[in-house]
C-alpha cells in the first residue's frame, strides 16, 4: 500500500462510495433516500435490498444482536464485533509500510499514516489551521466558540479539555495520581510530580 493512498472504512451497501469517517458515510446515505422498494418508516430511508433495510432498522430499535464472549459487550453490527474481539487479543492486522508500526483498527492505521505524509485533511473555516486528526479540530475550534462541554459536578466550573477536568477534580477529591517512584510521595499534578523528582536528581530549576 502506497502511503499515499486513502484507507477507507466505511463503504456504502447501496453504491461503490467509500469514505474514512462514518459521519460522511452518513451523509451520503441520504442521497439514496426515495431508492429501491424496502423502505424505512421511521427516517424514509429506502434501500434497495430487504436486508440492508432490516440492519439499518437497528437504528431505531437499538437491537445489538451481536455479543462478545469474552466481556458481554454487545454490538449492531458484526464488523464492529469484529474489531472490538482485538481488545482482548493481540491481533494487529494493519501494518505500517513505511515504518512497521502495526495497529488494531485500519482507522488507527490511516491516522497514523498522517506522521509520515503530513497529510492535515481537517481545516479549521476560523483561522485556517489544519489538523491531522478531526479530534484535534474539534478541540481547536473551542478556542473560537469558548464552548467549555466539560462540568465539575461539584462546583460547576466548566473546561474546554476533558483531561482539564480530570485534573480539577483532583481539589474536589483526595486521589493523588502521581506517584515517586523513589520516595513513594504522591502528588494531585503531574507538574507537582516533575518538581518534586528535581530533589532526587540533585537537580535545580534554571533562573
Amino acid at each position: 500500500m502506497s502511503i499515499h493512498a486513502r484507507e477507507t472504512l466505511y463503504k456504502c451497501e447501496e453504491c461503490d462510495y467509500a469514505c474514512d469517517q462514518n459521519s460522511d458515510l452518513t451523509d451520503h446515505i441520504r442521497t439514496h433516500i426515495g431508492e429501491g422498494p424496502y423502505k424505512c418508516g421511521a427516517c424514509g430511508y429506502a434501500f434497495k435490498k430487504s436486508g440492508h433495510l432490516k440492519k439499518h432498522m437497528m437504528i431505531h430499535t437499538g437491537e445489538r444482536p451481536y455479543k462478545c464472549g469474552v466481556c458481554g459487550k454487545v454490538f449492531k453490527v458484526r464488523g464492529n464485533l469484529k474489531k472490538h474481539m482485538r481488545t482482548h487479543t493481540e491481533e494487529r492486522p494493519y501494518t505500517c509500510e513505511v515504518c512497521g508500526e502495526a495497529f488494531k483498527q485500519r482507522g488507527n492505521l490511516t491516522r497514523h499514516m498522517r506522521t509520515h505524509t503530513g497529510e492535515r485533511p481537517y481545516k479549521c473555516d476560523v483561522c485556517g489551521e489544519a489538523f491531522k486528526i478531526r479530534h484535534t479540530l474539534k478541540r481547536h475550534i473551542r478556542i473560537h466558540t469558548g464552548e467549555r462541554p466539560y462540568m465539575c459536578d461539584v462546583c460547576g466550573e466548566a473546561f474546554k479539555v476533558r483531561d482539564n477536568l480530570k485534573t480539577h477534580m483532583s481539589i474536589h477529591t483526595e486521589e493523588r495520581p502521581y506517584s515517586c517512584e523513589v520516595c513513594d510521595e504522591a502528588f494531585k499534578l503531574r507538574g507537582n510530580l516533575k518538581a518534586h523528582m528535581m530533589i532526587h536528581s540533585e537537580k535545580r530549576p534554571q533562573v
